[in-house]
C-alpha cells in the first residue's frame, strides 16, 4: 500500500535523519529500490519525473506497476510514489493516476503566481489524501528541460509558500541537479538555517543529492532537511555496471544477451547505491 510522505518526513525531521527519494525509470529501477528499502527496513520515496513518466507510457502505468510490485514483493515499509518537479497539469494528472504524493515546481513563476497555483494544488492533494511538496528558489542544473542556476531561496518567500499548507518544501540553497562541477561553492548553510526558522521547521527537501559530500549531507539534516533526492548517482552506477558487463564480453557468453541477465549487474549496482545513501541519511531501521 502506498502512503503519503507527510508522516514519514515528520518522523525524519523529529528523529534527525532523512528519507531518500530515489527516482525510478523502469521496472529494474523500481524493483531495486523497493527490495533495498525492505531489506534495510527504511521508509522510501519513489520519485517520478514527468519525462520518466512519459517514458514509462504514462502516470497510470507507473502507479499500477508500483502498487502491484509493492503487493507482490510483500513490501512492508512505508512507500510514497511522488511526482518530481511537476508542472501544474502534471500534478493534477498524478492525483488522478493514483500517486500518493506530488511536487509542484512553481519556482520559475513570479512568487504570486507560484502561490496561486500551489494554493489550488494543496487543496486538491489534501482532498485526495496526498502529500504535496512546493519549491522556492530554483535548483541548479537541468531536470526535464527546467534549467536553474542554483539560486538561494528567499526565506520570506519560503514562509509565504509554507503558510499555504504544503507538507514539505524544496528551497534552493546552492544545490544542483546532475554532477557537481569542480568549482561548486557548496551548500549555503546560513541560508538553510534562515529558511528552517522562517518556515516553522517544516520538513525541507534537498534536491541534487548526488555528489554532495557526506559531511554536508549530515549538516543539512541537522538543519532541517528531511528528504534527499538521488537520481544521477543511480544512473551512473547502472551505466558503469552495464558497461563493465558488456566490455568483459559477458553478453556473448551463453545467453548473456538475455535482457534479464544484461540488466542484472546494473540493477545490483542501483541496490548498492541506494543502500549506501540510506545508511548515510540515517533512515535504516526507521520504517
Amino acid at each position: 500500500m502506498l502512503v503519503s510522505a507527510t508522516e514519514m518526513l515528520k518522523k525524519a525531521r523529529d528523529g534527525h535523519y532523512a528519507v531518500g527519494q530515489f527516482n525510478i525509470n523502469n521496472l529494474e529501477w523500481t524493483k531495486a529500490v523497493l527490495l533495498t528499502a525492505e531489506e534495510l527496513k527504511s521508509p522510501v520515496i519513489l520519485g517520478v519525473s514527468e519525462g520518466a513518466g512519459k517514458y514509462m507510457t504514462g502516470f497510470k502505468t507507473v502507479a499500477a506497476m508500483v502498487k502491484a510490485m509493492v503487493e507482490t514483493l510483500n513490501i512492508t515499509v512505508p512507500v510514497a510514489l511522488h511526482l518530481d518537479h511537476g508542472t501544474y497539469e502534471g500534478a493534477k494528472a498524478c492525483v488522478e493516476a493514483g500517486f500518493s504524493s506530488i511536487m509542484f515546481d512553481g519556482s520559475h513563476y513570479p512568487i504570486e503566481e507560484n502561490i496561486a497555483k500551489t494554493t489550488e494544488l494543496v487543496a486538491l492533494a489534501h482532498a485526495n489524501g496526498l502529500s504535496i511538496e512546493a519549491e522556492v528558489g530554483s535548483i541548479g542544473g537541468e531536470e526535464d528541460g527546467v534549467i536553474g542556476a542554483g539560486e538561494v531561496a528567499d526565506p520570506e518567500e519560503c514562509a509565504k509558500i509554507t503558510s499555504l499548507g504544503i507538507d514539505f518544501l524544496a528551497a534552493g540553497i546552492g544545490n544542483i541537479h546532475g554532477v557537481y562541477p569542480a568549482n561548486w561553492k557548496g551548500l549555503d548553510f546560513e541560508a538553510l538555517d534562515k529558511i528552517h526558522n522562517a518556515t516553522d521547521h517544516i520538513p525541507l527537501v534537498l534536491h541534487g543529492g548526488t555528489g554532495i559530500p557526506a559531511d554536508m549531507i549530515k549538516k543539512a539534516i541537522s538543519l532541517g532537511v528531511s528528504k534527499i533526492n538521488v537520481n544521477t548517482e543511480c544512473q551512473l552506477s547502472f551505466a558503469a555496471a552495464t558497461r563493465k558487463y558488456i566490455e568483459e564480453g559477458k553478453d556473448q557468453q551463453g545467453k548473456g544477451f538475455d535482457p534479464r541477465k544484461l540488466l542484472a549487474p546494473g540493477t545490483e549496482a542501483i541496490k548498492a547505491t541506494v543502500k549506501e545513501k540510506m545508511e548515510l541519511f540515517g533512515s535504516v531501521g526507521k520504517a
